[in-house]
């Protein structure tokens, strides 16, 4: 099979799926065929598709969960002139729980409260966990045992990211004007402190396996996670 071909399969694979395919999905499409692709034909094609469209209105992203054909971000504008269904807006206190977690999971509900100075409604973390943006990998070793909760694939995939340390720097989001300044000096703070996004991305990305062993994510900091009870 030439390359060219191979190249087309792909892309027409993209353009149908509704959620990003990784190199082992791609590579699964020609499973039935005689002739086996190599996963350097596969890269080489992939990488491709992204010159084919570099000035074009869409690009081929890769984000955590693999390869997804988009609309490049300086077109949503006009393109979202074709859906009537407005997209969902989230509150202050919603987005700054969810940069807390980013920046500092895995992290207990009391350390969220802590850093922004006042409490989080139920409904945030429930809305959070809806849209599969967080997920509870553990519990902190300490007295009451309080969940831990780090971002998931979702997440990277929603805001276009590959890995946790592809996150804008603190500095970068200050700027957005709808959180509270005073949270990015409370997690300036911590960070200078504390273990950073990319420590923190070793311990989260293999959470998969982690499951697969009944175990859950350590956590960074004084307390030790616990496996979640199985009973």
């Amino acid at each position: 099979m030439n390359q060219d071909k191979i190249k087309c399969i792909i892309e027409a694979a993209l353009m149908v799926a509704d959620s990003p395919l990784s190199v082992a999905q791609i590579e699964a499409l020609f499973t039935k065929d005689m002739e086996v692709v190599e996963r350097d034909l596969i890269k080489s094609a992939l990488e491709a598709l992204q010159e084919d469209y570099r000035d074009r209105g869409i690009e081929l992203k890769e984000v955590a969960s693999g390869y997804r054909i988009q609309v490049k971000s300086e077109y949503a504008e006009w393109v979202n002139r074709l859906f009537e269904e407005r997209p969902p807006r989230y509150s202050r206190a919603l987005l700054e729980t969810l940069a807390i977690i980013a920046y500092r999971q895995p992290v207990t509900r009391a350390e969220i409260e802590d850093i922004r100075g006042v409490g989080i409604s139920s409904t945030i973390i429930k809305t959070l966990q809806e849209r599969e943006w967080i997920r509870v990998v553990g519990h902190k070793d300490i007295p009451g045992r309080p969940e831990l909760l780090a971002t998931t694939r979702e997440f990277l995939d929603y805001f276009n990211l590959k890995k946790l340390s592809d996150l804008p720097t603190l500095a970068e989001i200050r700027e957005l004007t709808k959180l509270n300044p005073d949270l990015f000096e409370a997690l300036e703070n911590l960070e200078n402190t504390g273990t950073g996004v990319a420590e923190q991305q070793a311990e989260i990305v293999h959470e998969d396996n982690q499951e697969e062993a009944g175990m859950e994510t350590p956590a960074s900091g004084d307390g030790k996670v616990v496996p979640i009870s199985s009973s």
